[in-house]
């Protein structure tokens, strides 16, 4: 296939994307994102195969028979309540994979690279591995709390914020050995790896098994941005469009889950939550009255605003004269 239609091809996902995202951002439109998502990666595993850039059909026809099963099986066996633990599964291999994209970029010597652009291209690698072992490292310690195979109780260290702070300016540190001479730069690039991969670790094992939620939506951004590097390690456009989309979508996702569970967005990624419960659950005052699920729904599928607020026990009470309606009007 000819670059142009490869490049048409690309667009084409990209489109594609964005519809899934808008679709999933409304549940009566997201089986149809879903289904634009699916169709947008079919465009572009198949423009990928057949481009001029993939010799080497074994090989891939192999990976893909072995990813796909994988793939298939984990979706077909795992419980709609177990879909957290599975995205966080599925987020370490997409830093795996920047990882090692990052380390055959940086031996592969066929690239004519000089002056600004082998700079540029030496900071690509640098910060795709970066990501990319924080995103694998942390997506495993978020499916082990999720799935209780480890404690979800935060694992605080004396000091922690130090430590991370001493970690990051190991990794400027060894990002500047690693660019003044690249040659031998394997040492500091292999460093680095190891600090990464313990930063990702003690970063989430900080936090609460209350927050993995907003975890899993940081690493899911965190998996974006590593693929967005790679895309820029391997000059594809694709990659780089849709890892920007996953990285800020992610981002923004999170945040809104930390408003959501008042939570602070830097605090979450800081660790320290979740080693209270919060104090004493409040006790109930009046009569509760059921409401059965379909209206629930429905009232709330139809409401413009919810927000926190008490109610009354006159309200909640079986006489009283004001409306469902209304008490929606008023949350």
């Amino acid at each position: 296939m000819s670059h142009g239609l490869v490049t048409m091809a690309y667009i084409l996902a990209s489109i594609l994307f964005i519809l899934s995202l808008s679709g999933l951002s409304r549940q009566d439109s997201s089986r149809r994102g879903n289904y634009f998502g699916m169709t947008g990666m079919a465009i572009a595993i198949l423009a990928t195969i057949v481009s001029g850039q993939v010799s080497s059909y074994g090989v891939l026809i192999i990976a893909l028979l072995i990813g796909g099963s994988i793939g298939a099986r984990a979706a077909a066996k795992v419980e709609m309540t177990q879909m957290p633990e599975l995205v966080a599964l599925m987020h370490s291999l997409v830093g795996m994979a920047a990882v090692l994209v990052g380390y055959a970029n940086f031996l592969d010597h066929s690239n004519n690279l000089i002056g600004a652009e082998k700079t540029i291209h030496e900071v690509e690698i640098y910060i795709g591995i970066f990501i990319g072992a924080v995103t694998f490292s942390g997506s495993v310690i978020a499916f082990g709390k999720l799935c209780g195979k480890i404690d979800g109780k935060p694992f605080l260290l004396p000091a922690r914020h130090w430590l991370n702070l001493a970690l990051l300016l190991a990794t400027f540190v060894l990002g500047g050995q690693f660019l003044a001479d690249p040659e031998a730069g394997l040492l500091p690039l292999g460093i680095m790896t190891a600090i990464a991969l313990v930063f990702g670790i003690h970063m989430v094992m900080a936090i609460g098994g209350a927050d993995m939620p907003v975890v899993v939506s940081m690493l899911n951004s965190y998996s974006g941005w590593a693929a967005a590097a790679t895309g820029f390690m391997l000059s594809n456009d694709l990659l780089i469009v849709t890892g920007a989309l996953v990285g800020s979508s992610g981002a923004i996702l999170s945040y809104i889950m930390c408003r959501a569970m008042n939570r602070h967005f830097l605090s979450v990624i800081a660790g320290g939550f979740g080693t209270t419960s919060g104090g004493e659950a409040a006790e109930i005052e009046g009569e509760v009255v059921p409401i059965e699920a379909e209206e629930t729904a429905q009232l709330l599928l139809e409401s413009k605003n919810m927000k926190s607020t008490k109610i009354s026990p006159r309200l909640m009470s079986p006489s009283s004269s004001v409306p469902m309606t209304s008490l929606i009007h008023r949350l």
